[in-house]
């Protein structure tokens, strides 16, 4: 049996981030994984939702600074991953989070523009010791992702930005998914079953290689 692993999804909205994470699930539970948590950032607690709604709020004469806006993000970081994610995985349960600290570098470092070591040093200072072991990115270009996510919802705060926005947080995950050996880029343009596929032939592989 493969000692339990962190496994993060990335990606722009409209990307599949919640059904790739129910299908790694899924996957997992054919093999004989049942332990599993699903999570999603910002969320997955009481207050930690609360702070999501905060930051896709619509506010009449006011609005979040980008620096408001990250320190947020890792305000609900932290509360999820003290009072969920590391204690589950601290009692060996699987842990899947739709998004982690990498959404961060790319939404609020490349689509924001803070800079890279201000974000980095709140990683290192609140989540020095937990590193995915797998990050499955979903790559989708702006204009598809955007225009799926104008089909799901009424789009949001973050959802309304502009396509420039979304063309640079796409780059800064490409350019951080660089230095990460443990991600598996998909190609998240195609049909949902084509995702489907190729999410569940790199898991099983990734598997594979755990037992062996």
């Amino acid at each position: 049996m493969i000692k339990n692993k962190f496994i993060v999804v990335e990606g722009l909205e409209g990307a599949g981030k919640t059904h790739a994470c129910i299908c790694i699930k899924n996957i997992l539970n054919q093999c004989n994984i049942k332990n599993i948590l699903l999570v999603r950032q910002p969320g997955s607690t009481p207050i930690a939702e609360e702070i999501r709604k905060l930051t896709k709020k619509n506010f009449n004469n006011d609005y979040l600074t980008k620096e408001t806006e990250l320190l947020l993000m890792y305000a609900a970081r932290i509360q999820l991953v003290k009072k969920i994610i590391k204690p589950a995985l601290d009692s060996g349960k699987w842990v899947i989070s739709d998004r982690h600290n990498l959404s961060s570098l790319a939404y609020q470092g490349g689509g924001l523009g803070i800079k890279k070591n201000i974000i980095t040093q709140l990683q290192t200072l609140f989540f020095q010791n937990l590193i995915p072991d797998l990050t499955i990115y979903l790559d989708v270009s702006p204009e598809i992702g955007l225009e799926r996510a104008k089909k799901r919802n009424t789009l949001d705060q973050i959802e309304k930005r502009s396509l420039q926005f979304f063309k640079k947080t796409r780059k800064s995950y490409l350019k951080n998914i660089k230095k990460n050996k443990n991600t598996i880029i998909i190609n998240a343009n195609s049909k949902i079953n084509i995702v489907t596929h190729n999410i569940t032939k790199k898991i099983l592989n990734w598997i594979n290689k755990k037992i062996i």
